[in-house]
């Protein structure tokens, strides 16, 4: 029953968050997609986040905000991107992990790495960046929405607590909703999508109305 409940505040959550959007059409209205998979995933956060990403934008220059290990970073340099974990906690890459695509395990050699900025995420930062991405990045998502408005950047977020933001939702209103209204008022398109995983899988897409031909793919 808590499943169910969970996934009928999911769907409500997210038609109100379309809504939000409004007429702000990033793609046509078709790319930005909910999953069509069935079963959800556990552990591949990181790589469907990947196929998202290589799937809807140009390689460009990407910051990994509160990126971990850098598995995402270290996919989208294979795959042509220009990416660069900022995190203040240093954590090497993992030895291996296993392709969803493939079910196979796939070993790292010893000498694959991701580039690292070890200090926590400014604003000032986003200069150097095309694209911000925060999977679940405590206490950065306004500070990220200020730094692509600042900056035009475009940015993906996947909120999660509030912990640490400099403003906490209203009553009744949801952290996500808040972040795409301070979004809107900060002049991003915003879209919100989600990705077949397991936990707050809903994540927002934003990008200053001028830049949307530029950094999304027809």
């Amino acid at each position: 029953m808590a499943k169910h409940k969970d996934r009928e505040f999911g769907q409500e959550l997210f038609a109100r968050l379309e809504q939000l959007a409004g007429t702000a059409n990033l793609a046509g209205g078709e790319v930005l997609t909910e999953s069509q998979e069935l079963r959800k995933m556990k552990k591949f956060r990181f790589q469907l986040l990947h196929r998202w990403l290589v799937a809807h934008f140009a390689p460009c220059r990407v910051a990994d905000i509160a990126g971990g290990k850098g598995l995402l970073t270290y996919l989208l340099q294979k795959s042509g991107w220009q990416a660069t974990v900022i995190d203040p906690h240093y954590q090497p890459l993992s030895e291996k992990y296993k392709d969803i695509a493939t079910g196979q395990r796939v070993k790292l050699v010893q000498t694959d790495s991701v580039p690292h900025i070890n200090k926590p995420f400014t604003r000032e930062m986003a200069e150097s960046f095309d694209l911000l991405v925060g999977m679940h990045a405590h206490g950065c998502n306004v500070e990220i929405i200020d730094a692509a408005a600042q900056f035009g950047c475009a940015f993906v977020l996947f909120p999660c607590c509030v912990i640490g933001e400099p403003f906490v939702p209203p009553p009744g209103e949801h952290w996500l909703e808040s972040l795409a209204i301070y979004a809107l008022h900060q002049g991003h398109a915003v879209r919100p999508f989600r990705l077949n995983f397991k936990g707050q899988n809903i994540g927002l897409f934003g990008v200053g109305r001028e830049r949307v031909s530029s950094l999304v793919l027809a």
